[in-house]
C-alpha cells in the first residue's frame, strides 16, 4: 500500500425535486462500482423503523436526517470508500458539509437541469402513483394535488462551490450521456 493516501471521490448528484437525481445516482453507482447514498431512502429507513409518518414524527426529523446523512458519508469516506451521494444539495443548507468532505475526498457535482414545470409535474406524479411517499415525506405539493390545487415550482438554488461541475440535462434521457458523464467523473 502506499505511504501516500489517495482522496476517495464523492459523486454528488443534486438537482430540484423530479429532476431525475435518484435515478442517475443509482445508474451512475452501477456504472463505476460504487454504493449509492441517497438521503431520502435513509429517511424512509428511519420512517419504516418508527413505524409511523413524517407527520407525526416532529418537526426536527428532516434536521436528524440531515446529520445522519453526512455521517455515513464521513464514515465511509474516512475509510477509503468512494461513492454517490444525492440530495437536493441547496446551496444554503449543503454548502458547509460539501466544504467540509472536500478535505477527505475529491468531490465532483452534477447538476440535473430540467425545466421547472417538468420536474414539479414528475415530482406530483410520482407522489400520487407512490401510496407510501406522503407517509415518507409529507410532501405538501402531492397534498395540494390531491385537493385539486397546483402549486408553483419552487426555488432551486443548486451547490455553487470550486468545484468539478457538470450540468446534466435530465428532460429526456441524460444530455451529456452516460459515457461522458462517466468520464467526467473517472478524470
Amino acid at each position: 500500500m502506499s505511504s501516500v493516501m489517495k482522496k476517495p471521490l464523492l459523486v454528488v448528484v443534486a438537482g430540484r425535486p423530479g429532476s431525475g437525481k435518484t435515478t442517475l445516482a443509482h445508474t451512475l453507482a452501477r456504472r463505476i462500482g460504487c454504493p449509492a447514498i441517497c438521503r431520502d431512502e435513509i429517511k424512509e429507513g428511519f420512517v419504516n423503523t418508527m413505524k409511523s409518518s413524517h407527520e407525526f414524527l416532529g418537526k426536527d426529523v428532516n434536521q436528524g436526517i440531515y446529520i445522519t446523512f453526512f455521517e455515513i458519508l464521513e464514515s465511509l469516506l474516512t475509510k477509503q470508500i468512494m461513492l454517490v451521494a444525492e440530495a437536493a444539495f441547496q446551496h444554503h443548507l449543503w454548502a458547509p458539509p460539501l466544504e467540509r468532505l472536500s478535505q477527505i475526498s475529491e468531490i465532483k457535482i452534477i447538476i440535473c437541469m430540467v425545466d421547472s414545470h417538468l420536474a414539479r409535474s414528475r415530482f406530483i406524479q410520482r407522489g400520487l402513483s407512490d401510496p407510501n411517499r406522503l407517509r415518507f415525506h409529507g410532501d405538501w405539493g402531492v397534498r395540494a394535488a390531491q385537493e385539486g390545487i397546483e402549486l408553483p415550482p419552487g426555488d432551486y438554488n443548486p451547490p455553487l462551490l470550486s468545484i468539478p461541475t457538470l450540468e446534466v440535462n435530465t428532460s429526456d434521457g441524460y444530455h451529456p450521456g452516460l459515457d461522458d458523464i462517466e468520464s467526467f467523473l473517472l478524470s
